[in-house]
């Protein structure tokens, strides 16, 4: 017998077809119909028995869950084992990823905020300190300790918020060694010279300390006195300058004096006489630069529009402002007006290049005063014209 020939389901042989084909060829158009239905459905349940048994080697076409798998010859492609239905095919096996460096963990941020914490560090530190005594004070009452942790911590918010102070030309005063910087007065209470101390201690990279000349009349106050020694100034003499600036301090001083703090609103910024230029004088003894600085913002804190000699003579005052709230509005009217300032550093003016004898040259001191007036008056108008308000 020979070999049965394999028909896939679906298909019939030729023959098979051309015959029925040609059969049904004198049929009606139902029968065409029924004839493709049936080709259309596939074979029947009983469509096996029609077919021959496989020889050996040949897979059974059936396929499903009751397939034999039959061994293929060699060259053939291998047969494919049947996937249930719905089942997922299984995913490739994909190489294991190297392992990541594990990167630095950043440190946790302290609980409670870090500046909080530092700040109660240090003042904890400072209680401590003033409780064992291990704080030094000079010779001039100068507290470094206090005037650092209490002092300009106190007068800062003043400086920051209220008149939010613009400095410019920081870099002008020297990182190292004596300095005299000199610069005008005004606003009827001298906070201008408190303002332009924290300017160079907050501004400057060496974080300098200002060193302020006051008045005798500072010096007489309860409390401001001991204030103003703790606070590292002294009184405005040759003597004490010239001390300061031996040991390499920064020194200022307002030549105006009462005569620029007290003049009436009408003058402001125009600066009274600068003296008979002694701070010229301590410059050239030392060697020391010059600084010239520019304070615009200050004479409109309180605008003086009047003087009461009477009340000054009776207190014992250079002057007794009157201004468009004080006294009328009582303690009230001593808030002085938020206005905004700016503080200019301008080019020293070097005299190490002197002679000793040079502090003697009356000429030469004039000329060398009139030149620092000059660039501070010049300033202030450039930086008047500069200001777009007093208050912004």
């Amino acid at each position: 017998m020979a070999d049965a020939k394999v028909i896939p389901f679906g298909e019939e042989p030729r023959s098979r077809r051309a015959a029925r084909s040609g059969g049904a060829a004198g049929t009606g158009g139902g029968a065409k119909k029924d004839a493709a239905g049936k080709r259309a459905q596939g074979p029947g349940p009983h469509a096996l028995s029609s077919v021959p048994d496989q020889p050996d080697g040949v897979e059974d076409s059936m396929g499903g869950d009751d397939a034999k798998k039959v061994p293929s010859q060699p060259g053939e492609p291998q047969p494919v084992t049947p996937r249930a239905e719905g089942a997922e095919e299984p995913a490739a096996a994909s190489p294991e990823p190297e392992p990541e460096p594990e990167a630095e963990a950043a440190p946790a941020p302290a609980p409670g905020g870090g500046a909080w914490d530092r700040r109660l560090a240090e003042g904890f530190a400072f209680l401590r300190r003033r409780v064992t005594g291990d704080y030094e004070v000079d010779e001039f009452g100068y507290d470094k300790d206090l005037t650092e942790q209490v002092l300009m911590s106190l007068i800062r918010p003043l400086y920051a918020n209220y008149f939010r102070v613009e400095v410019k030309g920081i870099e002008n005063i020297p990182s190292d060694g004596g300095a005299l910087v000199v610069s005008n007065h005004s606003g009827t209470l001298p906070l201008d010279g408190l303002m332009m101390q924290v300017a160079v201690h907050d501004n400057h990279p060496a974080g300098r300390h200002l060193r302020l000349l006051a008045a005798d009349l500072v010096f007489m106050l309860p409390v401001v006195n001991e204030l103003a020694r703790k606070a590292g100034h002294t009184l405005a003499c040759a003597e004490d300058a010239e001390r300061l600036l031996e040991r390499g301090e920064i020194v200022g001083v307002m030549p105006e004096g009462f005569k620029g703090l007290g003049k009436p609103f009408g003058e402001r910024y125009k600066l009274q006489r600068f003296g008979r230029g002694g701070f010229v004088s301590t410059a050239l003894r030392h060697g020391v630069p010059i600084v010239p600085c520019s304070i615009v913002g200050a004479e409109e804190i309180y605008p003086m529009i009047g003087n009461s000699k009477t009340l000054a003579r009776l207190l014992g005052f250079p002057y007794f402002p009157i201004t468009p709230t004080f006294p009328w509005l009582g303690p009230l009217g001593a808030l002085p007006l938020p206005t905004k300032w700016t503080i200019q550093f301008g080019e020293p003016i070097p005299t190490d290049g002197y002679p000793p004898e040079a502090a003697e040259d009356p000429m030469l001191m004039f000329n060398l005063t009139d030149q620092v007036r000059e660039q501070i008056q010049h300033t202030l108008y450039k930086l008047l014209v500069q200001r777009r308000s007093v208050f912004f």
